[in-house]
């Protein structure tokens, strides 16, 4: 169950930043040493994310930004979805409709 946990969190943190990626081979790794699933899942998860980073770390610059402005489209996204905006435009006295998730969380 901790291995499940901490793979599930390490899932949700991937898009922000901080050790999201970390968090999924850690509870991989967990999850490792009960289940043979989970060690080729974390040796092919592992091969996949070098390949991935290898190949993003060729890129020119725009393909580069381009991945950062995705990123952070989907950090705020979740953010919105999630209530966090309207949150935060509380906090600051900002109040504006839009602010407000539309799956009604944070109200």
């Amino acid at each position: 169950m901790v291995g499940l946990a901490v793979f599930g969190l390490g899932i949700v943190a991937i898009p922000y930043p901080g050790p999201g990626w970390a968090i999924v081979f850690i509870g991989l790794g967990i999850l490792a040493t009960e289940f043979e699933w989970a060690r080729r899942l974390l040796a092919y998860a592992k091969e996949r994310y070098d390949k991935v980073m290898d190949w993003f770390g060729r890129q020119g610059k725009f393909v580069q930004i381009l991945g950062g402005v995705l990123t952070a489209l989907v950090v705020v996204a979740t953010l919105w979805l999630l209530g966090a905006l309207d949150w935060s435009g509380d906090l600051l006295g900002i109040e504006h409709p839009w602010l407000n998730s539309p799956i009604g969380v944070g109200d």
